[in-house]
């Protein structure tokens, strides 16, 4: 099934196109194939990207919560949301900083072998479910986290939820080299 948005094609962006990218991508990467399937379509709105991209860069690369922790709430709520983007390209994030398949397939179903990551993966769920957490999950999130690690973790959820919302919807679908393209990031990066 094709997307409904599909990704805007290179011959179709301009200088405006580029420059909502500036919060995430170095300029070498603003262009359709290399910012990806994702961000090629969301440019095709350039003030909403513009608005948006700066709050969910901070929570990608800035955030206060833990980079693994960030990826099993990532993972959970794309597993959560069946959004094929979310997961293909935070399978690979969650490897980068050290989890393991079996960890990330076990994100996926919900569960952590560690206790504060175990709360973490269930603070999801009652977020997804009701918009709301638990007093008691709050509290044992609270034995670990500080208050701005707790709204940085509840913001992640429910951004990342809207984004695996916005995806879904568009159509959009993993680039079938999502690996390689990450690697050569990574390399380039680095």
């Amino acid at each position: 099934m094709p997307p409904r948005l599909p990704p805007l094609p290179d011959d179709q962006w301009d200088d405006r196109t580029r420059e909502v990218l500036a919060a995430l991508l170095p300029r070498r990467m603003r262009n359709a194939e290399a910012a990806g399937n994702a961000m090629s379509t969301l440019v095709r709105h350039p003030d909403l990207t513009a608005a948006f991209l700066p709050f969910s860069t901070y929570l990608l690369v800035g955030s206060t919560l833990p980079e693994r922790l960030r990826e099993l709430v990532v993972l959970r709520v794309a597993r959560r949301r069946d959004c094929a983007y979310e997961w293909a390209h935070h399978v690979l994030a969650a490897q980068q900083c050290g989890l393991t398949e079996a960890e990330v397939e076990a994100a996926g179903q919900g569960k952590a072998d560690d206790p504060l990551e175990s709360t973490v993966l269930r603070a999801v769920d009652e977020l997804e479910d009701g918009s709301d957490m638990s007093d008691g999950t709050w509290a044992a999130l609270a034995e670990h986290l500080d208050e701005r690690q707790l709204m940085d973790l509840v913001f992640t959820v429910g951004t990342y939820a809207l984004m695996a919302t916005a995806f879904n919807t568009f159509g959009i679908r993993p680039e079938h080299d999502a690996r390689e393209r990450a690697e050569r990031r990574r390399a380039r990066d680095h």
